[in-house]
């Protein structure tokens, strides 16, 4: 089980400089961060300058799969392999402090560090597209038609193996310094959460195609 699986270890990359006691590195405080989100920002050098793009992903055991066109240069790039690293951010909330300088962030963290190779068995690669479909809206791969050969041959997967991870977390309220407590400014937290609306059918949708339960209310929607 993931709860008695040994921590990603600790490397000269992925110790915090600073806050060290925010970090974690066991894979279920990762592995939990990495699936409440469906978008990533993946970076890399190019032509000796740093680039960052945001793209989707999802986990699959100890793998991250990365979407992208075979346009992209970083993935046209990935045959044998490219150094990049990976975060995932969700803020959870807006921490007011007395004073300017303690405002912060309630918030949890990832960062993926490895090499990222491009995916080229066409039965990996298939699986790898319905995990990512799946990641977002669960059921959804199996309720809509597969990929094609010429679709296939337009999009990029990248494979990225979980091994230089580590996650960092903020939770709480301010910290204030002691001799602001009197002052008259609120103090406290905004909790941030991300919601989810009613579907709303395709402007072509026939009127008789029924929602499928698995957009039904209550029904599980992924990443949150």
């Amino acid at each position: 089980m993931e709860t008695t699986a040994p921590p990603y270890p600790q490397t000269g990359r992925n110790v915090p400089t600073r806050a060290r006691e925010r970090a974690a590195y066991d894979r279920a405080t990762v592995h939990a961060i990495l699936d409440g989100g469906y978008v990533c920002h993946l970076g890399y050098v190019r032509d000796g300058a740093p680039v960052v793009l945001p793209t989707l992903y999802a986990r699959s055991g100890e793998t991250l799969y990365l979407h992208g066109s075979t346009g992209s240069r970083p993935l046209r790039g990935a045959d044998p392999g490219v150094a990049v690293c990976v975060t995932v951010t969700h803020v959870d909330g807006l921490v007011l402090a007395r004073s300017a300088f303690h405002h912060s962030i309630n918030y949890r963290s990832v960062v993926v560090q490895g090499t990222a190779y491009q995916v080229t068995d066409p039965r990996e690669k298939a699986a790898a597209l319905d995990v990512l479909v799946d990641h977002v809206v669960p059921g959804r791969a199996a309720d809509s038609r597969p990929a094609n050969a010429k679709e296939l041959a337009a999009t990029a997967v990248l494979r990225l193996e979980l091994a230089e991870v580590s996650a960092k977390l903020r939770t709480g309220g301010p910290n204030d310094e002691p001799e602001d407590a009197q002052l008259p400014h609120w103090s406290g937290v905004i909790p941030v959460a991300t919601g989810y609306g009613a579907p709303i059918p395709a402007a072509d949708q026939a009127a008789e195609t029924p929602l499928p339960d698995y957009l039904k209310p209550g029904a599980p929607r992924g990443a949150a």
